[in-house]
């Protein structure tokens, strides 16, 4: 792999493509993607405002936003049988609680997925529905029900307008080491998983990243989470040039972290637009967070690694076709996402991705950079393959694992 570093000129130029490109599509598009869901109702606010006018034994139940720490010691209090009761009387709210076990969370959410399938099902025979609509809601429909079978572990899930959701691969509880996948632009409930150019989607890429963790460290407990549990950009419009849904993203990423079980080391996989959400919450994420990887990225609002404010160490890569490598790569009034975390300058660990395929093909089997992933995944940092243009990323580590 050669160096990712570009001529002063040609960064100029691609500064002035940026610069026409954004004036276009707010010309002819203006800001639709941020109003898109603004007036609809959110199922889960409803959920939670019952929750928090709701009580158990005559008592107030606990704020749904207090710390994850203190909602674990409320449930841990409850005998089984209470913690069930409130699954099932609030199974949105339960199911998208960080501290709450996580086992009564997969089942709150089948509870919601169930009742969220049941809404989709009569809007199929809406007649106030165009075509289109019924078309939609079908596909949720279906989706909802396939989420809600007994061998998915759903950790967050909210219908409202795309929908988002979280799920989980392995054991939270007993894992000694966590992976999350952040994804980037058009990540939906719909678009969650796929069954063609399935590790494009955020299920196929999780699934993808466990067997490989489990392959290259058979002996270490691991758990991986897709985690699209934010409003993603709905194509490169100007929602995907600015920070906007990174911001909120990121928030919710840190809460989601905040909330796991255990104390085990947490490593982000951020690719492509999941990147600048990863880039935006790393000054606050908890310190069980050991390592950033970033994928396709388009930089990650920052200018260097140490602009991140994270003691996580940060790793990136980008294979030799992925078109994400055109985008400029700069900031300016709101608009670009930063620095190219694959520049020399930048100060990540650059690892190879040799096999990718374009701007999806990190999580595929049989890539550099899906066996680098999992090597990063288990601690096992000796045995990630650097990048041409960066022989030395391997710096640091006395052995075959580290912390």
């Amino acid at each position: 792999m050669t160096s990712f570093d570009s001529p002063p000129q040609l960064n100029v130029w691609r500064a002035l493509l940026a610069l026409a490109v954004v004036f276009i599509m707010l010309a002819t598009t203006g800001w639709t993607a941020v109003r898109h869901h603004r007036n609809e109702a959110s199922p889960l606010r409803a959920a939670l405002t019952a929750w928090e006018h709701g009580s158990l034994n005559g008592h107030a139940l606990p704020a749904p936003d207090g710390s994850p720490t203190r909602l674990a010691h409320f449930f841990a209090s409850l005998p089984p049988h209470q913690r069930g009761r409130l699954a099932a009387r609030y199974p949105l709210a339960v199911g998208n609680m960080n501290g709450a076990p996580v086992e009564l969370r997969y089942r709150a959410n089948r509870l919601a997925l169930d009742k969220a399938r049941k809404v989709e099902a009569k809007r199929v025979h809406d007649i106030r529905l165009s075509e289109r609509g019924h078309a939609d809601a079908k596909q949720r429909m279906k989706r909802f029900a396939l989420l809600s079978r007994p061998d998915r572990k759903i950790l967050a899930f909210d219908p409202l307008g795309n929908g988002r959701v979280a799920e989980v691969f392995g054991d939270l509880d007993t894992a000694e080491r966590v992976s999350v996948v952040v994804p980037g632009v058009d990540t939906n409930v719909l678009t969650f998983q796929r069954t063609f150019r399935k590790y494009s989607a955020p299920v196929g890429m999780a699934r993808s990243l466990y067997a490989a963790e489990r392959a290259v460290s058979p002996h270490i407990r691991t758990a991986v989470i897709a985690w699209a549990d934010y409003t993603a950009p709905v194509g490169l419009g100007v929602d995907a040039a600015t920070s906007m849904r990174a911001d909120d993203g990121a928030v919710r990423l840190n809460a989601t972290l905040r909330g796991l079980p255990g104390r085990s080391p947490i490593t982000l996989y951020c690719h492509s637009y999941g990147s600048v959400v990863c880039g935006v919450a790393a000054r606050h994420l908890p310190s069980r967070v050991s390592d950033i990887t970033v994928a396709g990225s388009p930089g990650m609002r920052a200018e260097n690694a140490a602009d991140l404010g994270t003691h996580a160490r940060v790793w990136a890569t980008r294979d030799r076709d992925d078109w994400i490598q055109d985008v400029p790569y700069m900031e300016v009034g709101g608009l670009g996402h930063g620095a190219d975390p694959v520049s020399s300058g930048f100060g990540a660990r650059v690892i190879s991705s040799a096999d990718a395929k374009g701007h999806t093909g990190y999580f595929a089997p049989g890539t550099e950079s899906l066996s680098n992933f999992a090597e990063i995944g288990t601690g096992s940092y000796r045995s990630v393959r650097c990048a041409d243009a960066d022989p030395h990323c391997q710096e640091g580590f006395s052995g075959s694992a580290s912390a």
